[in-house]
């Protein structure tokens, strides 16, 4: 015979027991592949380069419903930085270029533009004369004027700024690159905390990721600093994103003029680090050359597609004969080992979204 529990002893045990069950329902479903049932499926048809002029180091920055990739190329009406505008993320027309020339005193290397947008205004972080500085404009497309700033002062070279706002706190970050002498000799990244006015820095700079392999050798015996050093490391461009609790720093490694640059990425509990490169030791995971369909990928950005679920990674690539570096996208791929680009090449590209995501363990 069965006896019943008693009305006291339910009413202690069946609460606990339901705390208890939806606790283990949580853990389960974090483990799970994440479902995005509010995502309507779609078709994107388009094609690696997106567009055939020379844009070099491509952010994408998704404002006003729409899409402008930034990036480094030629001087056009007395502006750099190409900017391009895309209203469905598969075609990308040229609107101009986005920064107005300095010229007091006039820079001569324009490198690697990201632009962030905050309460309307758009910050254009840049690299001139190979020492980060900012711009701003009321317009995504400009024109965008320097404010007359370096944002590190004390660093021989800095470049490749990417701004970051944490979506845990709201606080915004930049992070960049520059040269660090001793162990891997040579370029890698680093973060700090931007002020509330965009246009300065507060706190100190912290060490996000240094080399970690030989395929991330620039090239050997090289003179800098009045020292010859036998081999100088290349950590650059720097792109994070935060999934799954965690934050991802992609960054691209090697030399950008030979098919061994690629992309590769790195984990952190915090946004501002320590993050920790552990699949990338023997060469790039995420993206890298592929013969007969990609030469020297990299200096990628991060956007999300118009499913508003699937991520893609934004990067050039070199043409065949190696005289323009272009912008290409990708989906990215989220697998037990880490996040990879999704069947990346040049040429006629159909992609249905979402892509089942994975979580990574």
């Amino acid at each position: 015979m069965t006896r019943c529990m008693s009305t006291s002893r339910a009413r202690y045990w069946l609460p606990a027991l339901a705390t208890i069950c939806l606790a283990l329902i949580g853990c389960t479903a974090r483990r799970q592949p994440a479902s995005h049932p509010a995502a309507k499926p779609m078709t994107l048809e388009y094609h690696n380069p997106v567009w055939d002029g020379y844009l070099a180091d491509p952010h994408v920055l998704r404002t006003r419903g729409e899409y402008y990739a930034y990036g480094t190329g030629e001087e056009h009406d007395g502006r750099r930085f190409p900017v391009l505008h895309s209203q469905d993320f598969v075609h990308w027309t040229f609107v101009g270029n986005a920064l107005e020339s300095v010229t007091d005193p006039p820079l001569k290397a324009y490198w690697a533009p990201e632009v962030a947008e905050r309460d309307g205004k758009y910050y254009l972080y840049y690299a001139g004369d190979y020492k980060m500085r900012v711009a701003v404009s009321d317009h995504p497309v400009g024109p965008f004027k320097d404010v007359g700033t370096v944002l590190f002062p004390d660093e021989p070279f800095s470049i490749d700024g990417h701004p970051y706002r944490d979506p845990q706190t709201g606080q915004w970050y930049l992070f960049f690159a520059k040269n660090f002498l001793d162990q891997r000799v040579g370029t890698a990244l680093a973060v700090v905390q931007l002020a509330d006015d965009m246009i300065s820095t507060a706190g100190p700079v912290k060490t996000v990721l240094r080399a970690v392999g030989d395929w991330q050798i620039y090239q050997r015996d090289r003179e800098m600093y009045g020292q010859t050093f036998d081999a100088w490391h290349t950590v650059e461009g720097p792109a994070v994103v935060f999934r799954d609790d965690r934050y991802y720093c992609f960054y691209s490694g090697g030399n950008w003029q030979t098919p061994g640059y690629g992309v590769g990425f790195a984990t952190s509990d915090s946004v501002t680090g320590p993050y920790r490169d552990t699949a990338n030791l023997e060469g790039p995971t995420v993206l890298k050359s592929i013969p007969g369909k990609l030469i020297g990928p990299g200096h990628n950005s991060l956007a999300l597609g118009p499913d508003d679920v699937t991520w893609f990674i934004l990067y050039h690539s070199w043409n065949e004969d190696r005289t323009r570096r272009q912008m290409c996208l990708d989906p990215v791929e989220w697998t037990p080992t880490g996040p990879r680009a999704w069947t990346p090449a040049r040429g006629a590209k159909r992609v249905t979204l979402p892509l089942d995501p994975q979580p990574i363990e």
